[in-house]
C-alpha cells in the first residue's frame, strides 16, 4: 500500500493552512472595520520583522490603495488582506481612511436657477 499523495493544486491557489497561518487562526481578535472601498497607505518602509505578505502590502500602498485593490494585486481573499491589515493598523505601519463620500447632488431647480442667470448674461 502506498502512501497518501498530498492532492495537486492549480497554479494561482493559495494552501488553505498557509492562509490560516497567515491570519494567526480563529484567536478571537478583533478586525479593523475595513471594507473593500477603505483606502490605506503606508506609513513606513517594511522592516525585515513583518511577514512577507505584510511587507508587500507596505510596497503596495506608498500610495493610497483600497482595500479591494490590495486583495487583488496580492491574490489573497479579502478576509486574509483584512488580517494582515489589521496588524499593521495596530502598529501603526499604514493608515486607514474611509473613502471620501461625493455630496449629494444639488437640487435640479438650482441647477436650473443658474443655468437661466448664465443665459441671461
Amino acid at each position: 500500500m502506498s502512501p497518501p499523495q498530498r492532492e495537486r493544486r492549480q497554479p494561482g491557489t493559495k494552501d488553505p493552512e498557509r492562509l490560516y497561518v497567515l491570519t494567526g487562526g480563529p484567536d478571537g481578535a478583533e478586525r479593523a472595520p475595513l471594507d473593500l472601498v477603505t483606502m490605506v497607505v503606508s506609513r513606513t518602509e517594511p522592516s525585515p520583522t513583518v511577514q512577507p505578505e505584510q511587507a508587500a502590502i507596505l510596497r503596495l500602498c506608498r500610495a493610497p490603495l483600497s482595500v479591494a485593490e490590495v486583495s487583488a494585486y496580492l491574490s489573497l481573499p479579502f478576509s486574509v488582506v483584512t488580517a494582515l491589515l489589521t496588524d499593521l493598523l495596530a502598529t501603526e505601519l499604514i493608515e486607514s481612511r474611509a473613502p471620501i463620500v461625493r455630496a449629494a447632488l444639488p437640487d435640479r431647480s438650482l441647477l436650473e436657477a443658474v443655468m437661466h442667470g448664465l443665459q441671461k448674461l
